[in-house]
């Protein structure tokens, strides 16, 4: 890859990112709600298997 090419692509890239950048099928909520339950998961599961005997 060129120098050239390598910056033609990078601009093509800012440009996309000057209307939004997210794809429309993201939603941001789900997306934040569904990573915070899976770590509220893994943190009850580690609490679990580090509970004193």
């Amino acid at each position: 890859m060129s120098l050239h090419s390598a910056a033609a692509h990078l601009v093509t890239l800012a440009e996309g990112a000057e209307h939004g950048g997210n794809h429309e099928s993201l939603n941001p909520y789900l997306t934040g709600f569904g990573a915070l339950g899976a770590l509220l998961l893994l943190l009850w599961i580690t609490t679990r298997f580090n509970r004193d005997r």
